[in-house]
């Protein structure tokens, strides 16, 4: 493709992209094809000759679109928020346009410190004091393991340098809520801890880590001669948006010197809100953090930040510097390559960059609250309506749900519950997302894509009683 073709196509790109945004409404949310179906349109081998970039353009209505359940539209309530912002999308398609990679500073100085400015600004968007550095990683799971893997070298004096976990004579002890979400305990599992020495501590009434239970399972572990390692606390967990005591289990993780990580990955971004900030109050007293603007916020998947408190110790335990990667400005400046897994790195930060520049903090607070607003005013209606119950409290966008019909056995309902939301998500008006919850099937309605106004969370709540009252007219 030569320039001049790439200038044609990549405005044809950009327009296309614009249309959909422009029609998405129009879409159903969920894609509506079986298992197997796109394969089918597509030839089982790679073509040997050039096809016309105009072909490839049509494939994206004629077979892309219908395999797509659309993350953008406004009555996406599925999963969580995961926003791609115009900005952004310009931002992540000038980083892939200029094609390089940050093997190290001197690599593309620019690549460095401009992820550097960014993560700097996010750190005071959300309140973090000038104690942390950040750097951006692709996703939350791997930034836990990354904490995970430091807690493990600090809690073991560095065995990596000696024998690794197979030199220890004690084993390491992780801890998390029950409520965590499924990367802790694969990053857990993925640093060498085992099963065995994973602990699942209880939680409250409103599904938040009890910080007394988690110095009671500390405790027993001291007893058996176990070693506590790492403790992570999450603001905001998966099924019910749940906010863990941060001061509380500071105190605990302090008090006998074990690591403390926060997995703020979904409501990380509501910290720009001060009103907000409260959730995770203690938070300084942590180790390392994560949130994800590429949710709530509005950067593109993926876009992870990572902070720590003590960036030494994190390079110390990443940190590789074969000698073809060494240079003179070793020394002056971040090379960023000894901050995570990965040796190569996208430009991640342009599509940060673009996004908080273009929109303003301002901007993105007021989205925020609108989100939160509506949220509350869902979760009131569903609180007003007989037969509906709230499930859990709505502290940001996530409202959990469940219809209960009278005389219905635990398990009649879970099938009621399943069917109403599965009929309702195969109809293309919108995306939920079903879950358990203390065992029994209920549904999560995750408010916050950027299109979402008043007008589609009623049209959702009008949709959702309309299909549990055919449910009950058989």
């Amino acid at each position: 493709m030569t320039p001049e073709e790439f200038r044609k196509y990549g405005h044809a790109v950009v327009d296309w992209i614009a249309d959909y945004r422009t029609r998405l409404e129009q879409l159903p949310v969920m894609a509506q094809t079986a298992p197997g179906d796109i394969k089918a349109r597509l030839p089982a081998t790679a073509p040997q000759q050039p096809e016309a970039f105009d072909s490839i353009l049509a494939d994206l209505d004629r077979i892309v679109l219908p395999g797509l359940s659309h993350w953008q539209h406004p009555r996406f309530f599925g999963y969580f928020p995961a926003n791609a912002q115009p900005s952004s999308v310009l931002g992540d398609y000038v980083s892939t346009g200029l094609g390089i990679i940050g093997l190290a500073w001197q690599s593309s100085p620019a690549l460095t410190e401009i992820e550097e400015v960014a993560t700097g600004w996010l750190r005071q968007m959300v309140g973090l004091s000038d104690a942390w550095s950040g750097v951006i990683q692709d996703t939350a799971s791997t930034s836990t393991l990354v904490a995970l893997l430091c807690a493990r070298e600090r809690a073991s004096h560095y065995s990596l340098a000696r024998g690794g976990l197979q030199g220890e004579d004690r084993p390491l002890v992780v801890y998390a809520s029950t409520h965590s979400h499924s990367s802790v305990d694969k990053a857990a599992l993925l640093a060498g801890f085992g099963r065995e020495n994973i602990r699942l501590v209880a939680h409250d009434e409103v599904f938040a880590m009890r910080a007394d239970a988690l110095d009671a399972a500390i405790r027993a572990d001291l007893a058996a001669g176990r070693v506590p390692c790492a403790v992570v606390a999450t603001t905001g967990t998966t099924t019910t948006t749940a906010i863990d005591p941060v001061a509380a289990i500071a105190q605990v993780a302090r008090r006998h010197g074990i690591w403390l990580h926060v997995d703020a990955a979904m409501a990380g971004s509501a910290m720009i809100l001060p009103e907000c900030r409260a959730m995770w109050d203690g938070i300084e007293d942590a180790d390392s953090i994560v949130l994800n603007p590429h949710k709530w916020l509005g950067a593109v998947f993926d876009c992870s930040v990572y902070y720590v408190r003590d960036a030494e110790h994190l390079v110390r335990v990443m940190s590789t510097n074969p000698s073809y990667l060494q240079s003179a400005a070793d020394g002056r400046v971040n090379n960023y390559r000894d901050w995570g897994l990965p040796l190569g790195r996208r430009f991640r930060a342009l599509k940060l960059w673009f996004m908080i520049r273009e929109q303003g903090v301002a901007q993105l607070q007021e989205r925020l609250r609108r989100d939160m607003a509506n949220a509350k005013w869902l979760a009131g209606q569903v609180a007003a309506t007989p037969g509906w119950r709230v499930l859990a409290p709505v502290t940001l966008q996530t409202v959990c749900v469940r219809h209960e019909p009278p005389g219905l056995g635990a398990e009649a309902l879970d099938r009621h519950t399943q069917g109403w939301v599965d009929r309702l998500n195969r109809s293309g008006l919108t995306y939920l997302t079903p879950a358990t919850i203390e065992g029994r099937w209920m549904v999560r309605v995750s408010i916050g894509a950027s299109a979402t106004e008043r007008e589609h969370v009623e049209q959702v709540w009008q949709a959702m009683q309309r299909e549990v009252l055919r449910d009950a007219q058989g």
